[in-house]
């Protein structure tokens, strides 16, 4: 995805006091969502996308702030989609970052183990959080008060943003319109899919209006949404192997995001390399070697087009 020209967008929305402005990206980039603020108190972004697209992410935030300050950014969880603008919205806004606090330690440590970024083979470029966000807290901007409630499952620190009076959640990666986030924690041993089954009954209690997800349009059919994530986790929880298998395929169509092209060989050698992707063959019982669990997850993405193989042995992203 190339940078935008701001000139070319339609009018954004508008930026008084308690509005929201969601920026809907894709699958490399999460959601950005602008929570507009009080005249001199300044707008929350919350999640800054891929560290790819920050050229993108600047040129959509300077159109919709329209002059409005950026004081804070808010990310739901650590994860590269998530917060890889984070430093480039830093050196260009003189933003406070907030994360959260289960996250905290490693962010200040710039612990790539701990955040994640090296065993996914995944990048981020490092910023420097001012301070930490935790479940019970909440966050005044504008008009509106956002609840921070706890999402473990899909990332065992990630977090939610409720406006109770007006029955809007910022789910992040715990509800898509169609499932959730892959549960990294199973794939290190960790059982977590229970963590999931709680942040949807809490969501199903919450019984918001509107649901603005991490990826995806903002959607109102939040117990149709809710029925899908079920019975996608039941599977899961009936079948590990199955979700390892997805994890996989995810890990292989993310890094080719990532990289738009790369050289068969040298995707073959990332994936024999990234622990977590190891980690996916282990989980899911595939008794071959790495490189033959790399091909075979290959032929599967390749067979449903969402990565092509051109006759210079280059994969594309599609």
């Amino acid at each position: 995805m190339t940078d935008i020209n701001p000139e070319a967008l339609p009018l954004p929305p508008s930026t008084t006091p308690g509005t929201t402005t969601v920026l809907e990206r894709g699958w490399l980039s999460a959601n950005n969502i602008v929570l507009h603020g009080l005249p001199g108190e300044g707008a929350v972004l919350v999640d800054t996308g891929h560290c790819n697209h920050a050229g993108q992410t600047l040129a959509l935030l300077h159109h919709a702030l329209q002059g409005e300050p950026l004081r804070r950014v808010v990310n739901t969880h650590l994860h590269s989609d998530h917060c890889g603008g984070n430093a480039t919205i830093q050196a260009t806004f003189s933003s406070q970052i907030l994360v959260p606090a289960g996250s905290l330690a490693a962010v200040l440590d710039w612990d790539e183990d701990r955040l994640g970024y090296r065993p996914t083979g995944q990048r981020c470029p490092r910023f420097v959080a001012a301070g930490a966000l935790s479940a019970g807290q909440r966050l005044a901007v504008g008009t509106r008060h956002w609840e921070v409630l706890a999402a473990p499952g899909h990332d065992p620190d990630a977090l939610m943003l409720l406006d109770a009076t007006d029955g809007v959640l910022i789910s992040a990666d715990a509800l898509w319109q169609n499932g959730f986030g892959v549960v990294f924690p199973e794939l290190d041993g960790i059982d977590a899919f229970d963590r999931v089954a709680e942040t949807l009954a809490l969501i199903r209690r919450i019984a918001p209006a509107r649901v603005i997800p991490g990826h995806g349009a903002p959607f109102d059919d939040v117990p149709a949404a809710l029925q899908r994530a079920g019975t996608r986790l039941s599977r899961f929880v009936a079948n590990p192997a199955l979700h390892a298998r997805h994890a996989g395929k995810v890990l292989l169509k993310y890094h080719l995001m990532e990289e738009q092209q790369q050289a068969l060989d040298a995707a073959r050698s990332w994936a024999e390399t990234t622990p977590l992707f190891e980690s996916t063959r282990s989980r899911s019982g595939f008794g071959g070697s790495p490189g033959e669990w790399f091909q075979e997850l290959l032929a599967e993405l390749l067979a449903v087009g969402a990565l092509r193989l051109d006759d210079r042995q280059r994969l594309h992203d599609v």
